[in-house]
């Protein structure tokens, strides 16, 4: 399941881009090779993983894991590191999808400072700050407007 936090804490790791270099500073870049994270790298940064070291970026060309965008970088963190809240800030709406399907296999909890848009499906999203259980967007907006402006 999805579980959100609006604002800070302590536990939060703020800057999930540097995280994933950090960890991956050795190379080891074996994870590539998993079938969810060379879709998520398709879909968000229209690229195609070739091996575990080298990507095909339509922008970029020929790059190594380090240069993908900060939104599949803080979506792996997310997928490889589950226990750890990391700040999804980093991702845009086009990241969303991959969030939810993360949460359908493990229990997930992410850091937001902006309402992301998880589209019209129905989901399942437990917002940290109050208890409360929100399964479509209007419920998440109103929500996340209550806690982040105070209304």
């Amino acid at each position: 399941m999805l579980s959100v936090f609006f604002g800070d804490r302590e536990d939060v790791i703020d800057n999930p881009e540097d995280y994933f270099n950090g960890m991956h500073a050795l190379g080891n870049y074996s994870f590539m090779s998993d079938p969810l994270i060379k879709a998520i790298i398709s879909d968000v940064d229209q690229s195609e993983v070739l091996d575990n070291c080298l990507i095909k970026s339509p922008v970029l060309g020929l790059i190594p894991p380090m240069m993908l965008s900060g939104g599949v970088k803080t979506l792996i963190d997310i997928y490889l590191e589950p226990d750890e809240v990391f700040n999804a800030s980093y991702c845009g709406n086009n990241c969303a999808k991959w969030i939810l399907k993360i949460a359908e296999n493990q229990d997930i909890t992410i850091r937001l400072g902006h309402t992301m848009n998880f589209g019209e499906q129905p989901f399942k999203i437990r917002i940290e700050n109050n208890g409360l259980i929100v399964t479509k967007m209007y419920d998440f907006v109103q929500q996340s407007h209550r806690i982040m402006f105070e209304v």
